[in-house]
């Protein structure tokens, strides 16, 4: 059996082409592409508004709203972050010159273990940056704390944490700030995009002058920023993707159930639990694949390739093992346990609102075969 056509861990949801070309068509006769546009400033609005936040400065992508977040909060010297994440958070720290220093991650939650902060704090260190993976909500309360005691700056690499509540409030309100992808593979897309949510208004006008080279106005410019900004095509796709967001989150809440139905009970495939969150994305879905399974997690991910389903070991390697980090001795594998032992075990299984239940049901038959 071969999928009838590729099935990957994740699609963009592409609302009705119709509504879109009419966005097209104000900027057409705006004439306005970029520079902070009308549809630039409704999405900005709109964002705010869905997310329960005060302020959000949207970016081109993530990764630029990673570098420019740690530039606003003048972070130097040592970062503490976790290895168990995409290679843009510990990259966004060397584009900084900031070392990152990587601790072990929760085997439960794939976060950051707080309990694991302390002992990498130096006098050099200056923040913490965690993420929250698989949209899970890190321990915001313990690290807190620990930054606290210390006087550290915490940034939240929340790519995966769009529309997330803990406690009943957003995710994003955690921190000196968060940073959200809105990249085609997300759960809220602008094609290409981020955004960095701030505290306050002063700390929003910093990191806007910063992500428009670092201009105040049309002669003066007050910092080594970049070009950060979103263009409107971007921000249409997002004020068209906020009308269906709600549903396209529930059928991701529905494909989730359905493969823990299924999955509970095969040995050796462990799905990973679902965090205290309030409110839940369902972003991804995660297995481990351990020894009691008929195969090791690499053969079943190519067997499942071989039928044309594209899951993806969402994070191996890890990235304390790239060339750029595995010389710090943070990234020693002894360090590092837990985290080492998940990247050998996971696989993200395709999860996106157009999955069909057939195509579905195709993944988990090729999971059951033994």
């Amino acid at each position: 059996m071969r999928a009838k056509k590729p099935i990957y861990v994740t699609q963009p949801y592409l609302p009705p082409l119709a509504e879109y070309m009419g966005y097209l068509e104000q900027i057409w006769s705006s004439k306005v592409l970029t520079n902070g546009g009308p549809l630039h400033q409704q999405l900005e609005d709109a964002l705010c508004e869905y997310l329960g936040v005060d302020h959000i400065a949207l970016f081109t992508n993530a990764t630029i709203g990673l570098v420019t977040a740690l530039q606003s909060l003048r972070v130097t010297g040592e970062v503490i972050t976790t290895p168990y994440s995409f290679v843009a958070t510990a990259h966004s720290l060397l584009w900084n010159g900031i070392r990152p220093v990587f601790v072990d991650i929760d085997p439960v939650t794939m976060n950051m273990d707080p309990a694991r902060i302390e002992a990498a704090i130096t006098p050099q260190t200056t923040a913490i940056m965690p993420v929250h993976c698989y949209g899970q909500p890190c321990d915001v309360e313990a690290i807190q704390r620990i930054a606290d005691i210390y006087n550290l700056k915490v940034i939240y690499d929340a790519a995966h944490a769009f529309g997330v509540e803990l406690n009943e409030s957003s995710v994003l309100k955690y921190g000196d700030l968060s940073v959200l992808s809105f990249h085609a593979t997300k759960v809220f897309n602008t094609f290409e995009g981020g955004a960095i949510v701030c505290p306050d208004a002063k700390t929003k006008l910093r990191i806007d002058q910063l992500k428009n080279f670092g201009f105040v106005d049309e002669t003066t410019v007050v910092a080594p920023g970049i070009n950060g900004k979103m263009s409107e095509v971007n921000a249409a796709m997002g004020l068209l993707q906020l009308k269906y967001i709600d549903g396209a989150m529930q059928r991701r809440c529905e494909i989730d159930a359905t493969y823990r139905a299924h999955l509970q009970s095969v040995p050796g495939i462990r799905c990973v639990a679902r965090s205290g969150a309030s409110k839940d994305n369902f972003a991804y879905f995660p297995i481990l694949v351990d020894a009691e399974y008929s195969s090791s997690r690499d053969d079943l991910y190519e067997k499942l390739k071989a039928r044309g389903i594209y899951a993806r070991r969402y994070f191996y390697p890890l990235i304390c093992n790239f060339p750029m980090y595995r010389g710090l001795p943070s990234a020693h594998r002894e360090n590092l346990p837990v985290a080492n032992q998940m990247a050998q075990q996971v696989l993200c299984l395709p999860i996106y609102p157009s999955l069909q239940p057939d195509e579905q049901q195709d993944i988990i038959d090729v999971i059951k075969e033994q």
